[in-house]
């Protein structure tokens, strides 16, 4: 993520949580392109028999965008913050689609970085990660948004401090304690 456009991108968002119409329609150009690089990231982890493409997973999260008014934009960051975070939510929902339609199946593999992975069962590696995530979640907030924003969105540990207002020091931390505990949840659901 770049900050050239922040203020742009921020003015928009606060005018559009004020009620102005105006400025959802020139927020989605201004985004689109960011949007479909949290995507693609999110689409290059999922299996490859996935029918969800690119520009219908950015649909439809900008459209659950949209629905949710009741978000108090801050800035540029938080809006990509909440865009990964209805991308994830997306695909988690396809998972539990196809799951519910389709028992079984192979074995694959879910990696959180080249020391760990952890094979689970392939149409539910994107619901037991989400899982894990929302048990990290209620035992570490920061550490789960932090997972979050690294492995599904792709940001850099510099991105995700500057988003969080961390130091690197700290995210990186918190992203190998955060890695170790999902590798040892998933370890032992698989």
């Amino acid at each position: 993520m770049t900050t050239k456009d922040s203020p742009e991108i921020t003015q928009l968002l606060l005018a559009w949580r004020e009620g102005d119409d105006g400025a959802l329609e020139q927020l989605m150009p201004a985004v689109y392109q960011e949007l479909r690089r949290l995507a693609r990231n999110y689409m290059r982890r999922q299996n490859p028999d996935h029918t969800l493409q690119t520009t219908a997973l950015v649909n439809e999260a900008f459209l659950r965008l949209v629905d949710s008014n009741r978000v108090n934009w801050q800035d540029r960051n938080h809006f990509f913050a909440i865009s990964a975070q209805l991308m994830r939510r997306v695909l988690v929902d396809s998972a539990r689609k196809r799951n519910s339609l389709k028992r079984g199946g192979d074995q694959i593999m879910v990696t959180l970085d080249d020391r760990a992975e952890v094979a689970i069962e392939k149409h539910e590696d994107m619901i037991a990660l989400d899982e894990a995530l929302e048990r990290l979640a209620k035992l570490s907030p920061r550490q789960a948004q932090i997972v979050e924003m690294k492995y599904f969105a792709g940001l850099t540990e510099d991105q995700v401090a500057e988003t969080l207002d961390l130091s690197t020091r700290t995210v990186r931390r918190d992203w190998n304690l955060a890695r170790a505990w999902l590798y040892r949840e998933l370890k032992g659901s698989a």
